[in-house]
């Protein structure tokens, strides 16, 4: 780990600022992936800026029914937010599976959105990484990939994005709003996150110093009755093999309303909006379930240690749905 500088200003326009001015600035708000980036060499910052006491870290309840939520809110106190628990129950059981209680505590909502992809090859200096070291090749492809991504690859990089939360915030249309030193902006969480394509460095739209000041998760009454499932090598603090979030509106036996995002198997979390045209006006069944969830993974391209995950996903989003619309029975 190389030296570094390390300041704590005053208000958050100063803190723009100064990692705004220097090309190797960076934020520190928990730290839970910064810091370890640092030590391993694969992040350099030759400034830290800590932001811990500057911005929002609490959640506010919107007129309408959709909340604001801080982007220094530890997820561990989103998790338990009683309107998080009661209007987006995905979203507080995303969280709570997202990581160890010990990480819940520190851990930001800002920060989740920003972590680094937990590619093995991503996080050793002496392996070929595109998203570490654009150009030097990407050593996943022919490498260990069981835990890789099969939606939204390139040839460039085939890394999965991490976060469990970011999967359900995606599947409630929420909104990322951020600062930058002449003003602000407002960003759908859906293009917040980039696919790799010829840029895999390239993991936000955001411009260096820009700072994510707040999560708005707009009102959706279909996501009172919303699960976060997640499936893992164990069920302990592990990442997803698979993960699906999900809620449903069914009227008269018929589906007239679905929201459906993946993680654990896309590069960004995943949308699956082929599964959810497919979806509407169908009878809510495990056959319509089923077709759906096949039109979505016929756009995977899996590599040989991961093409388990088509078939994977498929079953996770069944269940998903399945836990929704018949009480969990199966």
């Amino acid at each position: 780990m190389q030296a570094l500088s390390y300041v704590r200003p005053a208000d958050t326009d100063t803190a723009i600022a100064l990692v705004a001015g220097r090309p190797d600035g960076a934020y520190l708000a928990g730290g839970t992936t910064e810091v370890d980036l640092a030590r391993l060499d694969v992040v350099r910052p030759g400034l830290l800026v800590d932001i811990n006491d500057l911005l929002p870290d609490c959640v506010v309840e919107l007129q309408g029914g959709g909340v604001r939520i801080g982007s220094m809110a530890r997820m561990s106190d989103v998790a338990c937010s009683p309107p998080v628990v009661e209007r987006f129950p995905m979203i507080s059981q995303a969280l709570l599976a997202g990581a160890s209680a010990q990480l819940r505590n520190m851990a930001s909502m800002g920060g989740n959105l920003c972590q680094a992809v937990r590619c093995g090859y991503f996080r050793d200096v002496a392996s070929a990484c595109n998203k570490r070291d654009p150009g030097r090749g990407c050593a996943a492809l022919e490498g260990i990939n069981r835990g890789h991504a099969i939606l939204g690859v390139s040839d460039q990089c085939i890394a999965t994005h991490p976060s469990d939360v970011a999967v359900a915030l995606v599947a409630l249309n929420a909104v990322v709003h951020t600062r930058l030193p002449g003003g602000g902006r407002t960003i759908s969480i859906d293009d917040f996150f980039l696919l790799p394509g010829d840029t895999p460095q390239r993991e936000h739209p955001l411009d260096h110093g820009e700072l994510i000041t707040a999560i708005e998760v707009p009102a959706a009454p279909v996501a009172r009755r919303s699960v976060y499932l997640k499936f893992r090598d164990r069920q302990s603090y592990e990442f997803a093999l698979a993960s699906v979030a999900a809620a449903i509106r069914v009227e008269d036996g018929t589906v007239t309303e679905v929201r459906l995002a993946l993680g654990g198997v896309g590069t960004k979390p995943w949308r699956a909006r082929r599964a959810e045209a497919s979806l509407l006006g169908q009878p809510a069944d495990e056959a319509s379930f089923t077709e759906a969830a096949r039109q979505e993974l016929a756009q995977a391209s899996p590599r040989p240690q991961n093409a388990f995950k088509v078939e994977l996903a498929t079953r996770a989003i069944v269940r998903a749905l399945q836990t929704l619309t018949d009480g969990g029975a199966r």
